[in-house]
């Protein structure tokens, strides 16, 4: 078991019930559905404060694949269609997860082709602060503008745009695949379920729901 604090236990809600025997509190579109592909097609708009990148859309097979499936949905913006479990084999995913965003920044790197495209940034303290928040921003703004999408490993309970809450307290990775108003609003494509296949939510609710763990980006 990992001790850093790029966090290792990455389970969806489902995994966690089926391992711990439940969690605490209600988990909104949290299990991991089979997985389905569909095209997402989102409008690519450069130099107006927004863009969001095409991803081909597949969620997670099982509960604990969400690392995999986080690292597949983003390097589809890329036009690239990569088998979920043989990224699975090269991250070391088992049903405890997978381990850390140190295991799914080399394997970006690789199917990008360059070995230094991602970099593992790490939001150390229990809540983002306003120099963590800026540079995830930052981050997510470059990443796509750019044309790659941000993997995080995320924890707990968020809250996206529309007000619906997101609960992963056994841990979960996404990908950021867009942005609007210079980033102050991401758009998160989200393996666990196919129906809330993707949706907004602001920077700092996505900083604080990646604190104590980190997140891959160019």
């Amino acid at each position: 078991m990992a001790t850093t604090l790029l966090r290792k236990t990455v389970l969806t809600a489902a995994g966690v019930v089926a391992t711990a025997g439940g969690i605490a509190g209600p988990a909104v579109a949290a299990h991991a559905a089979p997985a389905e592909k569909a095209a997402i097609v989102a409008d690519r708009k450069s130099g107006h404060g927004e863009r969001e990148l095409d991803v081909r859309y597949e969620a997670q097979p099982n509960f604990y694949f969400c690392g995999p499936a986080a690292a597949r949905n983003a390097l589809s913006v890329q036009g690239k269609n990569i088998d979920v479990h043989a990224m699975a084999e090269e991250m070391g995913t088992t049903e405890a997860g997978t381990n850390s965003i140190n295991d799914i920044t080399p394997v970006l790197n690789k199917e990008t082709g360059a070995k230094d495209a991602y970099k593992s940034v790490e939001i150390s303290t229990p809540k983002a602060d306003d120099k963590q928040t800026d540079k995830l921003r930052a981050d997510v703004v470059k990443t796509v503008d750019a044309g790659r999408a941000v993997v995080a490993n995320i924890a707990g309970t968020a809250t996206d745009t529309d007000g619906t809450t997101h609960s992963f307290e056994g841990g979960h990775y996404i990908s950021v695949i867009g942005y609007r108003d210079d980033g102050k609003t991401v758009t998160i494509a989200d393996s666990a379920d196919p129906n809330t296949a993707t949706y907004r939510m602001s920077i700092d609710n996505l900083a604080d729901w990646i604190a104590t763990r980190g997140y891959s980006t160019s």
